[in-house]
């Protein structure tokens, strides 16, 4: 039967496999570019893109994700009650206390990162501090936190660099192949043109799937974790109708990063554009609510 912790262990050997495969698709586009265009130089070239990317979405995919979120950092002085909740949540389940960020938006959301528990953040923005009650404030941070005890956020962080790198590749591909710059054996050919044709269309495509090795279940397990930590289901449930229901747009996200937040921040669009709900990275918020007031009769 699977628990918190064959959670926590299973997410961990999948963000390395997905590093691994990572590494071993843009070695793999290096190769057709370099046979395409006789250059080996482009092959050392995915290599050592390869290397640099999948270090770096490891070891540093916090602070992007941080500094595209626009996220600043807090101390205790700034927000007493935002880190008093977060301290007793943290210690109530045996976690490092995460370091605090706020985005200055109006829109009430919240996100967790870091590769591991003792390189944990939340962020919340300033609309979720002004809105919400304290013990819903307190359900969306155990939520938080239970992303980083089950290494959620590792795997959610890593993919956001890893998507922004397969993109860039396309985007080579497509200037190698069109513009030229490089003359190969087959230059002009039409079969390269129709392979570039075809990878410049799968390619985003595919690193967006990647997004979706991030089961909807994860963000049900956080909701019945936070759940039963708090021992308040009710209290989620309506942090998650207010948030739901806020029209207000958060500016500084984007399809790179949406998923990592505890709800879509793209308002007014999950049902009107195409591309949004094509790759919806988050349960029916109806869903998630439903799940949480069956708990709550229950009893948590």
């Amino acid at each position: 039967m699977s628990t918190l912790y064959t959670e926590a262990e299973r997410n961990i050997w999948k963000t390395y496999l997905y590093l691994v495969v990572f590494f071993i698709l843009i070695i793999g586009i290096g190769w057709l570019l370099s046979y395409l265009f006789e250059a080996v130089a482009i092959l050392y070239i995915a290599v050592i893109l390869s290397i640099v990317m999948s270090f770096t979405s490891y070891w540093y995919s916090d602070k992007i994700v941080l500094s595209i979120s626009k996220a600043k950092p807090v101390q205790k002085k700034d927000y007493p009650e935002l880190y008093r909740i977060t301290e007793n949540l943290a210690i109530a389940n045996g976690l490092p206390m995460p370091r605090l960020y706020v985005i200055e938006d109006p829109q009430p959301n919240a996100f967790a990162t870091g590769r591991d528990p003792e390189h944990g953040v939340v962020a919340v923005t300033k609309g979720l501090l002004e809105r919400l009650e304290r013990s819903e404030l307190e359900a969306v941070i155990a939520h938080e936190l239970a992303h980083i005890g089950n290494r959620d956020i590792l795997i959610s962080s890593v993919v956001v660099v890893l998507v922004g790198g397969v993109v860039i590749i396309a985007d080579i591909f497509f200037r190698m192949a069109f513009f030229g710059g490089m003359g190969g054996r087959d230059r002009g050919h039409p079969i390269i043109m129709l392979l570039a044709v075809i990878f410049i269309v799968l390619a985003p495509l595919l690193a967006q799937l990647m997004k979706f090795a991030i089961s909807r279940k994860r963000e049900y397990l956080a909701d019945s974790t936070a759940a039963l930590n708090t021992r308040h289901p009710e209290a989620l449930a309506r942090a998650l109708e207010k948030i739901s229901k806020d029209p207000n747009q958060l500016r500084s996200a984007n399809d790179a990063t949406a998923h990592l937040y505890i709800m879509n921040p793209f308002r007014g669009k999950e049902q009107k554009s195409w591309f949004h709900k094509l790759f919806m990275t988050h349960p029916p918020v109806e869903d998630r609510i439903s799940r949480l007031r069956e708990i709550d009769k229950k009893g948590a």
